[in-house]
Order: C-alpha cells, then structure tokens, then sequence
C-alpha cells in the first residue's frame, strides 16, 4: 500500500494485455490528471509485446503507480485484481488503449462528493485511429432520459434503465465504499465482462449523478480490440445477461426492472447477432431461436411488449431465418 493511502482519492485500475502501440498515451494522460491524489494500479495480463516493460519504466518514475502481473486472465479478473488491492475513496477502471482529459478525474470526484454519489458517468467521444478523428457518441449517456437534477437513481430515469447508460466502466467513477458493500465484482469472461458490474450498480445506486462534458477518448479501429474477436466468445452476451438476472433476482429488484431487463437483452442480443461473421452468427441465431430467447424471456411476448418496433420486427426476421 502506499505510505499516503488515506490521502488517495481516486484508485485509478487499468488491466493491460499486449497495449504497447498505444499503451503511453494511455497512462500520461492518467498520472498528468490534475487530481493529484490517485494511485494507478497497472494489471498486466501476461503480455507478449513491450507492454510490461513500458509500465515498469512508468512505475520506476511515479511513486503512484504499481504494477502487478497475472496468469492470462482476461480483463475481467485483472480489474477484480486491481480492485482487491484499491484503496482510494472513489474507483476508475480504465482501458489501456483509451486516454482522457487532464481533468476528467478531478470533475468526476468533485461531483461525486458534491452530490454524495454511488457512481458518476460523464460523457465520452471515439478516437478512430486510423482517421485521427474525434467522432461525437451521444448515446453514451442519455441526458432526456435522465432527472434535470442530481442525484438521483434508476427510478427517476425515463427510459429503459440499461440503455441510459452503456454497461463498460471506464466512463464512470464508483464508490468503492458502494462497491464493497455490494460485494460488485467483474465477471470472469473474454468479453461482455464489465456489464454485470456496472449494470448491477446502476441498479443498486441510490445517488447517481453526472458530468455532462467529454472526459474520456475511447479508441476505435484498435488492431487487437478484443471486440474485433467476439467470435471467439459469442456466448459472454448471454452468460452477462443471466447474471444480471440473477443479482437483480437476488436484490428483489428483478420485478420492478422485469420489461426493462426483458427489452436490453432483446437489444443485446439482435446486436451480438448482427455483428458476428460466419459461420458463428448461424451458430448463435440458431441458439438464440431454439433457446436463448426462451430462457432470457423473450418468446411469447407481445409486440406492445417492446419499446422499439424496429426491434421487434428484427427480432421476427430472426425466427423466420434460423427456425
């Protein structure tokens, strides 16, 4: 631990695999943040490139960052490692092929204790690398569908309570007095491994507040980007959206949050499909039709049922197409 851990205000976690093209960017833009007070606890996930080697150069010139190293894992347990070892009062859980604006933590904290917060989002943009262009993504956070004050919880949002925000993590600020009481952990998974923990938070905050500014870059055309890859871990989707299910089960809260649940995965699931290639998108339509719709409790419900008939329809062509 560091000798000024109860000076940290913010434990800044970053799970790092094979990142070397982009990985500098990523941590100068954390430890130049203007909030002083953080520790950035670097996991690498057994790179094969320069990866470990740039963070150790790192830790070597700022006291404030350490590194730790694991067995391959994935991103989900190298935050759940990152997170065991946090002391800070708030938590960022960053990607390392992102980088952020120098004050995007001291916004992020400073709102989080004006408004006493379970958990900040703020708003973020792409960076497509092979453009070098900055691209808007408003649906990140979606301001109509939220209270004109702060804080507030899932019950003064206005829309489906999983699509107000998006289920990654880098562009929030946790609590992590919330985050241990709620025992809020990442999901063990190739992909899909975030959206359990930051979906169940949403669910569970009774204070969420905001920074309407665009704090985070998130890098877009990243050769390795595990996203490019989901071919390989098609089912994580599913495997996210049951757990989700289950906490929300769990907490008494799945009554209250059934249609909203019911209508994300039908989102979910039409997108997980619409963007696989062959032969594994066959593969999942045919598991989505004869099962998964089932079990996520789709089948059988009406058209009135879902918030968007462009999905619905979508979701018809799918049963015609891989009965």
């Amino acid at each position: 631990m560091s000798e000024n851990q109860g000076k940290i205000k913010v434990s800044v976690i970053v799970p790092v695999y094979n990142a070397q093209d982009y990985l500098e960017q990523c941590i100068v833009s954390i430890l130049e943040q203007t909030l002083q007070e953080i520790e950035v606890i670097c996991v690498d996930d057994s790179s094969t490139d320069r990866s470990l080697e740039i963070l150790k150069k790192y830790e070597k010139e700022d006291s404030r960052m350490r590194v730790l190293t694991q067995p391959n894992s994935g991103a989900g347990a190298a935050r759940n490692r990152g997170l065991s070892q946090a002391s800070g009062e708030y938590l960022s859980f960053l990607d390392a092929d992102d980088f952020f604006e120098p004050d995007m933590l001291e916004l992020a904290y400073a709102k989080a204790k004006e408004d006493r917060a379970d958990m900040v989002v703020f708003k973020s943009d792409q960076y497509h690398t092979d453009s070098d262009q900055f691209v808007q993504v408003a649906w990140t956070l979606r301001e109509k569908e939220i209270p004109p004050y702060t804080p507030f919880n899932h019950r003064q949002m206005t829309d489906n309570i999983f699509k107000v925000f998006v289920g990654w993590a880098w562009d929030k600020l946790f609590s992590r007095e919330f985050v241990e009481k709620h025992h809020l952990t990442f999901q063990e998974q190739r992909t899909s491994n975030d959206m359990l923990f930051v979906f169940s938070a949403v669910a569970l905050a009774k204070r969420i507040t905001i920074v309407p500014k665009v704090l985070a870059h998130q890098r877009r055309d990243a050769k390795d980007s595990l996203s490019k890859t989901r071919e390989n871990s098609w089912h994580c989707f599913y495997d996210a959206l049951t757990a989700l299910r289950q906490r929300l089960t769990d907490e008494g809260l799945f009554p209250e949050t059934e249609k909203d649940f019911i209508n994300y995965a039908l989102h979910f699931s039409l997108w997980n499909l619409r963007t696989l290639a062959e032969p594994t998108k066959t593969k999942l339509g045919k598991k989505l039709v004869s099962e998964w719709f089932n079990t996520l409790g789709i089948s059988g419900k009406k058209q009135g049922y879902f918030y968007k008939q462009n999905e619905y329809k979508e979701y018809t062509e799918v049963l015609k197409t891989y009965k």
